[in-house]
């Protein structure tokens, strides 16, 4: 997992920041997909979020122990546990207006979301674990996403079956997707 000693301090981070940043955001392209025009899922790992931890230490200035703990309980439930995918779901539009709308028609999109192994029935992301984001009126903007394989589909993935990524909401145009080898292989990676 992650814990406070796999962390920098404050000074450490500053003197690597600009460096670690690029990483981090080719790493994070690289684990990126679009789905239609509006939604892109970033899968989370391990150093997706130590990344976001180690930002959000830095910019609010946290050195406390018990601040560092804060952010490590809140982001570490995103780290996969070697059994599931975790994944930020992101609908994007550029119009604060159309945004809005559309929010509106696509309550319940998080949990339209699916993985799907080759030969195997889909597997529906268990959305937002940590906290309320939909009301009965309008979904949010972010979400946070667990898909849990069962271990036959991880056997399959493992050994090389395809893997699709599919939204099936009423709203949004059934968009599906296979998912590039290079994302397939290191979303393989998060099951060992």
């Amino acid at each position: 997992m992650l814990a406070r000693e796999d962390l920098m301090t404050l000074e450490a981070y500053a003197a690597v920041r600009a460096e670690f940043k690029r990483t981090a955001a080719r790493h994070r392209r690289e684990r990126q997909i679009q789905l239609g025009e509006h939604v892109t899922l970033c899968f989370e790992d391990r150093e997706t979020i130590k990344y976001q931890i180690q930002e959000m230490l830095y910019i609010e200035r946290h050195f406390e122990a018990q601040d560092i703990q804060d952010e490590l309980d809140a982001y570490v439930p995103l780290i996969p546990t070697g059994c599931d995918f975790k994944a930020t779901m992101m609908i994007e539009y550029s119009s604060p207006v159309i945004r809005a709308e559309k929010l509106q028609e696509l309550v319940d999109i998080e949990n339209r979301v699916y993985v799907q192994v080759e030969g195997h029935d889909r597997v529906y992301a268990t959305a937002d674990q940590d906290l309320e984001r939909t009301t009965a009126n309008k979904t949010s903007a972010v979400h946070f996403l667990s898909f849990d394989i069962p271990e036959p589909q991880r056997r399959e993935l493992q050994a090389g079956a395809a893997l699709g990524l599919g939204i099936d909401h009423p709203r949004y145009c059934q968009h599906v997707t296979e998912l590039p080898d290079e994302l397939k292989l290191q979303l393989v990676k998060d099951l060992a």
